[in-house]
């Protein structure tokens, strides 16, 4: 699975993207997370308030409860603003 992190988030992990292979009791953005806040301090920075994420599975954005089934690709990221 490739993740894609943005703004915030990517500056914290201490990079723009990586590639993975979660453990199979990882079902849904929310387990990613919170298994990703494991992997380095940096990401445990950068996962330490789940709510403050947005995510994308395969380039549609969906709640953090979704499953994750067969996604190719992750992106994390803050919310969004215009201006």
């Amino acid at each position: 699975m490739e993740l894609l992190y943005f703004a915030w988030v990517r500056e914290r992990v201490g990079t723009g993207q990586e590639r993975i292979d979660p453990p199979e009791e990882v079902k849904t953005v929310a387990d990613l997370v919170a298994w990703l806040a494991q992997r380095s301090p940096g990401h445990a920075e950068a996962f330490a308030e789940p709510e403050r994420l947005r995510a994308a599975i395969d380039q549609k954005f969906v709640p953090l409860d979704a499953p994750l089934g067969r996604a190719r690709e992750v992106a994390l990221f803050p919310p969004v603003t215009g201006g």
